[in-house]
């Protein structure tokens, strides 16, 4: 199976269609249609990707981004936004999202950008488990 995606989008047509293309490639998507949903959803079921609009009513996108990365700075956040400008861009990146695309946005280039943030997860991982690991023995410390 691959990474736990997380879609939070006050569009709902459009969650549901990108929801339904990522399934077809087998990953696992929640979808949500505002910021404090989606920070409720990473609190209780964290996902591995997130991908959030830049501009919903209420808490934006980079609002959720800011807490997300306060409190679970691991996730990998994908920005995907139909009214945002290369300033928003730079916040953004600044803010610690792995990446920013506008929307229409060409569904190969989201899969890639969404594989190399998982990859990213898996990389730290495993340098978190050999860093855990007695360097004489491999054994993990406690």
């Amino acid at each position: 199976m691959g990474p736990r995606i997380l879609l939070v989008d006050d569009e709902q047509e459009f969650v549901q269609t990108l929801a339904e293309r990522l399934q077809m490639r087998d990953m696992d998507t929640d979808a949500v249609f505002d910021g404090p949903a989606a920070l409720a959803q990473v609190q209780s079921h964290p996902p591995q990707i997130l991908i959030i609009d830049l501009k919903m009513p209420g808490m934006d996108g980079i609002q959720v981004l800011k807490q997300v990365k306060q409190t679970h700075p691991g996730i990998q956040v994908i920005i995907l936004t139909g009214h945002g400008s290369e300033q928003d861009k730079i916040q953004c990146m600044h803010l610690g999202a792995f990446a920013y695309f506008q929307k229409p946005v060409d569904i190969d280039q989201l899969i890639f950008a969404i594989r190399q943030g998982y990859e990213t997860i898996l990389s730290n991982d495993r340098k978190t488990a050999t860093c855990d690991r007695h360097p004489e023995t491999g054994s993990r410390q406690p």
